[in-house]
């Protein structure tokens, strides 16, 4: 599962941007990285990350707002962005990046394997996601494919032909199944048996 996600990782400092990196990929994950938001904005338009990995202080603007930014653009919709700092760490902080939009918010310092568990968290979260949207989706065009019969159909007494809104008289199965899923088998029912086929004692035990 793991190599079908891709991880955009941004921080300026390149020994955390390094080694974070180095921990993301040797669990699998597809990477790539990126050192400001000017670069994480061009890495975006070249490739689609599922998730973020986005410092909240860097040289050319503050992680909270490129958080905003690509939140708030259609393009970018089911990117997941985590926010991490070794110096924006109160509460209060916390909640200003989760109030921006991002889907988490990591304090460092962090043990590897934590930060790899709240990667791991966080795609687990997006893969439930993503296959429910599926799955409402299919449902939607299954729904979109069934057809049903409602109100009042004039039908002969006589030949039981269907007249449909056009004026047109329809054979009754050819009808419903113009209008329906059902399918016909043909068959004979016991009343007709006994009138047309009295020798055959079809419906005898």
């Amino acid at each position: 599962m793991n190599k079908n996600f891709t991880v955009l990782v941004v921080d300026d400092d390149p020994d955390i941007l390094f080694a974070t990196e180095r921990i993301i990929m040797k669990a699998g994950y597809s990477t790539i990285k990126a050192s400001s938001a000017a670069e994480c904005k061009k890495l975006m338009q070249e490739n689609f990350p599922d998730l973020i990995l986005l410092d909240v202080v860097l040289p050319d603007m503050e992680g909270t707002e490129l958080c905003r930014e690509i939140k708030s653009d259609p393009h970018y919709e089911g990117t997941y962005i985590i926010l991490l700092s070794g110096k924006r760490t109160t509460t209060d902080e916390q909640s200003i990046g989760l109030d921006f939009g991002a889907d988490g918010y990591i304090a460092r310092p962090i043990s590897n394997r934590e930060l790899l568990a709240r990667v791991d968290s966080m795609v687990r979260i997006i893969s439930a996601e993503r296959e429910r949207d599926q799955l409402i989706l299919r449902l939607h065009e299954a729904m979109a494919k069934i057809k049903t019969l409602s109100g009042l159909l004039p039908i002969c007494m006589h030949c039981k032909k269907i007249r449909d809104d056009k004026g047109y008289w329809n054979q009754l199965e050819a009808y419903i199944h113009e209008n329906s899923d059902a399918k016909f088998t043909h068959s004979i029912c016991r009343d007709c048996a006994e009138k047309y086929y009295p020798d055959m004692n079809i419906y005898d035990d």
